[in-house]
C-alpha cells in the first residue's frame, strides 16, 4: 500500500546543536523566492519560497544574533520578525551524528515521527505534529518534490547524505506560504552552499555488508558556481529480504549576474531492495525500484521589487513485485508506476511606506500512468525499460494564487494573507486558505508569538485508485482541510536557546486507510471532525559558554507530546491517523575526550499510540498488538582534523528489538566506521 505527501510552513530559528543560526532555504548564500512561471494558457502567478541570506544585526543591545532572512512569509522578512517555528540542522551538527541518510537524521527532530521501512533511507515515513506522512510537503533546496502517488517515495532524492549542507524542519500548516500539500508541515534540504573551490570525498562500511562511497565537489569559474555529488551504497540487509543498491547523481549551477541570479538542477536516483513485509505482513517477500529525475530553473532578478520565476519537473517510476521470487499462481504482473509532475511559480515582493507586498501564485500538473491507478486508457502504453505496458492513466492540474502583506513596528510583527486554489479533479470550485502570524518581543530575550491558519491537502493517487490484495482505494474522496491555531515563546541567551510551543487543530475530512469490523480489506475513506493538540519544550545549553571549557561542550534536552481525539466507531482499525507518536524524548550530548577526539551520545524515547496486526509462530494470523515503547541509544566517536575525519559509530548500542512500523522488526546494534576527506581547492 503506498501513498502521497503534502505539508507545512512557516518558522522562527532555532539553534540546533551547535548554536549556528540559519535562515530557511538559504540554499545559494543569496535571497531567491520561488515563484511560478506562468504555464502556456494559465497567465496565473506562482507562490514563493525564500531563500535565506545570513547578514549580522542584534535584537537588541544585549544579545546579539545573526538577522537571517526567512521563508515564513511569502515577503522578505528576518528572524527577529516573524513568529513560526523553525529547526535547522546544519552541516557540522551533521558530521557530529552517527547517521547516513536524511531519514536517520530527522528523527532526532522534535514533533517529527520517522518511520523507516527499509534501513538506512531506502525507504521511511516522515510525519510531523501527528499527521501521516502524506501530509508533510517535502522540497529540495526549495522545490516542492512531494510525490502525489504517495508519500513513501517523496525522501527519494537525488543527492546522498554528504550532500545535504542544512536541513531546515517547519512545523504547522502552511498553505499560504507553500500551497496545498503543506498541512502539518514541511522539510527543506539545501545542498551546494560552499563559497569557494572544495572537493568532499566520503567512504564507510560496517556490518551487513554494508558500504557507501560518495564524492562531492564545488568549482567556480567566473560568475558561474558548480556543484557536483555522485554516491553509491549497497547492504545485504540485517534480517532476510532488506538488501539494498543505491546510486545517485547530481548538478547544480548557480549563475551570479549581480542584480539577477540564476540557479539550475539536474539529479538522478536508482535504487531496488528487498522490501519485506513493507506494505503487508500477508506478503514478506516484496521487492521494490524506484527512479527518480529531478530538473528545475529559476531565476531571481530585482532591486526594490523582486521578482522570482521557477520551472520544475520531477518523474518517478516504480516496479512493485509483490512476490520477489515464487509467485502465487493468481500473481500475473508486476505493479508499475510513472509519475510525471511539471511545474511553474511566480513571486514578485512590493515594499512600500506601510510594509512590503507579496503577490504569485503556481500551476502544477500531476500525472501518472500505471497499470493500477487511474482510469482505463484507450490505447495500452510501453512501461519504458520494462516488459509491461501501462493501461490506465490520472491527470489533474492544481491552480493557486495568494496575497500577502507584512507590517513590521519595532517589537511587533504581523503578516496577513490568503491562498486562493483551484483543482482540476476536485469539482468544488475555488477554495480560500486565510492566515495571520504575530511575534511580539516582549524582553530582549523572550519572544511570543502567535498564529491561525487554515490548510488543505489532497488524495494521493495511491488513496484514489489503489485496489490490491489488503487494500482498496476511493476515487471519491475529499480534500483533508485543517484550521490550527498555535503560540509559544522563543528564549534566547548567549549560553542557552530553547522554546516551548502549544498548538490546537481541528481537522476535516482526514483521510485514512483503515477498516470496519466485517471488512476484509483496508479502505480510504474521510473521517469525520478530528481534533488534536500538542505541546513541545526544548532547549540547547553551550556548557563552554556557561562555565567555560570543560569535556562536555553542550547538552540538549527536548520533549514532544501529541492527542488525538478518537472520534471514531469503537471497532474502526485505523492505519495511520490514530498511529502516532503521543510521547517521544531525546536527550544529546557532545563530548570533548581528548584533543581531536570527540563524542555524541543520542537518547532518544518513543511512546506510540495505535498497534498493529501481528505474526504467530511465523504465520499471518488477526492478532492486533500494541506498539511497546522503546529508548534507542545512539553513539559517535570522531577524530576531526582540518582535512580529515575519522569515525566509528555504533546505533542502537543496546540492541533493543523494537517496532515503529506493524510488523517490520528495526535494526539491531550496527556499527560502521568510515573516513571523509575534505580538501580546499
Amino acid at each position: 500500500m503506498k501513498k502521497s505527501s503534502l505539508i507545512k510552513r512557516e518558522d522562527l530559528c532555532f539553534k540546533h546543536w551547535n548554536g549556528e543560526s540559519y535562515s530557511v532555504f538559504n540554499s545559494i548564500k543569496k535571497v531567491v523566492k520561488i515563484g511560478a512561471l506562468c504555464a502556456a494558457y494559465f497567465s496565473i502567478f506562482g507562490y514563493q519560497q525564500t531563500f535565506a541570506q545570513v547578514d549580522s544585526a542584534s535584537i537588541s543591545k544585549k544579545i546579539n544574533l545573526e538577522e537571517v532572512e526567512v521563508s515564513a512569509r511569502r515577503t522578505t522578512s528576518v528572524y527577529s520578525e516573524v513568529g513560526r517555528v523553525l529547526h535547522v540542522i546544519s552541516r557540522k551538527e551533521i558530521e557530529e551524528l552517527p547517521v547516513y541518510s536524511v531519514q536517520d537524521l530527522l528523527k532526532y527532530a522534535m514533533n517529527v515521527d520517522v518511520r523507516q521501512r527499509g534501513p538506512l533511507g531506502i525507504q521511511a515515513d516522515v510525519s510531523i505534529r501527528g499527521g501521516s506522512f502524506d501530509q508533510v510537503m517535502i522540497l529540495f533546496n526549495g522545490v516542492n518534490v512531494s510525490d502525489p502517488q504517495t508519500g513513501h517515495l517523496s525522501l527519494n532524492l537525488p543527492v546522498d547524505m554528504q550532500s545535504i549542507e542544512r536541513v531546515e524542519i517547519l512545523e504547522g500548516p502552511g498553505a499560504r506560504v507553500y500551497g496545498p500539500g503543506a498541512f502539518s508541515g514541511a522539510i527543506n534540504f539545501v545542498t551546494g552552499t560552499k563559497t569557494q573551490d572544495n572537493l568532499t570525498v566520503n567512504v564507510l562500511g560496517g556490518q551487513h555488508g554494508l558500504y557507501n562511497a560518495s564524492a562531492n565537489a564545488t568549482v567556480k569559474t567566473g560568475i558561474l558556481k558548480n556543484y557536483l555529488a555522485a554516491s553509491t551504497a549497497s547492504s545485504d540487509g540485517y534480517i532476510d529480504n532488506t538488501d539494498f543498491k543505491n546510486h545517485s547523481i547530481f548538478y547544480q549551477g548557480q549563475l551570479d549576474f549581480g542584480k539577477e541570479q540564476l540557479d539550475v538542477q539536474l539529479g538522478y536516483n536508482n535504487k531496488a531492495f528487498g522490501a519485506n513485509a513493507f506494505y503487508t505482513p500477508a506478503y514478506p517477500n516484496q521487492f521494490e525500484q524506484n527512479k527518480t529525475t529531478f530538473a528545475s530553473i529559476k531565476l531571481t532578478s530585482g532591486e526594490t521589487i523582486k521578482v522570482s520565476p521557477t520551472l520544475y519537473w520531477r518523474r518517478h517510476q516504480d516496479r512493485f513485485e509483490l512476490f520477489r521470487n515464487n509467485p502465487a499462481s493468481w500473481y500475473t504482473t508486476h505493479n508499475h508506476h510513472l509519475t510525471d509532475v511539471l511545474g511553474g511559480a511566480f513571486n514578485a515582493v512590493i515594499p512600500w511606506a506601510l510594509g512590503k507586498t507579496s503577490v504569485g501564485g503556481e500551476v502544477r500538473s500531476e500525472n501518472v500512468w500505471s497499470n493500477v491507478l487511474g482510469y482505463a486508457v484507450k490505447t495500452p502504453i510501453d512501461v519504458p525499460g520494462e516488459d509491461a505496458q501501462f493501461t490506465k492513466s490520472f491527470h489533474r492540474t492544481n491552480v493557486s494564487t495568494f496575497v500577502e502583506h507584512v507590517y513590521n513596528y519595532q517589537k511587533l510583527s504581523i503578516s496577513a494573507g490568503v491562498l486562493m486554489n483551484w483543482n482540476s479533479d476536485l469539482g468544488f470550485g475555488i477554495d480560500f486558505f486565510p492566515g495571520l502570524d504575530v511575534s511580539y518581543w516582549l524582553a530582549d530575550a523572550v519572544k511570543f508569538y502567535g498564529s491561525a491558519n487554515k490548510s488543505l491537502r489532497l488524495p494521493t493517487f495511491t488513496d484514489l485508485f489503489y485496489a490490491g490484495p489488503t487494500n482498496l482505494g476511493n476515487p471519491d474522496l475529499k480534500p483533508e482541510e485543517a484550521l490550527t491555531f498555535e503560540g509559544g515563546l522563543k528564549v534566547v541567551k548567549p549560553w542557552f536557546n530553547g522554546q516551548t510551543s502549544v498548538y490546537y487543530r481541528e481537522a476535516d475530512n482526514l483521510i485514512d486507510w483503515g477498516r470496519l469490523a466485517g471488512e476484509e480489506k483496508y479502505q480510504t475513506r474521510n473521517l469525520s471532525e478530528m481534533s488534536s493538540w500538542g505541546f513541545q519544550a526544548q532547549g540547547r545549553v553551550d556548557v563552554y559558554e556557561l562555565i567555560g571549557r570543560n569535556p562536555l561542550k553542550n547538552i540538549e534536552l527536548g520533549y514532544a507530546y501529541i492527542d488525538q481525539d478518537k472520534n471514531m466507531p469503537a471497532e474502526y482499525e485505523s492505519v495511520y491517523v490514530m498511529d502516532y507518536l503521543k510521547h517521544k524524548f531525546n536527550a544529546a550530548a557532545n563530548l570533548t575526550i581528548y584533543k581531536q577526539l570527540g563524542a555524541v551520545v543520542n537518547f532518544m524515547y518513543q511512546d506510540r499510540e495505535g498497534g498493529y496486526i501481528s505474526f504467530v509462530d511465523g504465520s499471518y494470523e488477526e492478532v492486533p498488538t500494541e506498539y511497546t515503547p522503546f529508548w534507542l541509544t545512539d553513539v559517535r566517536l570522531q577524530w576531526s582534523a582540518p582535512k580529515y575525519k575519522v569515525f566509528v559509530d555504533a546505533t542502537n548500542v543496546f540492541d533493543k528489538r523494537y517496532y515503529d512500523l506493524g510488523n517490520l522488526v528495526q535494526p539491531g546494534r550496527w556499527v560502521r566506521a568510515g573516513v571523509q576527506l575534505n580538501l580546499n581547492l
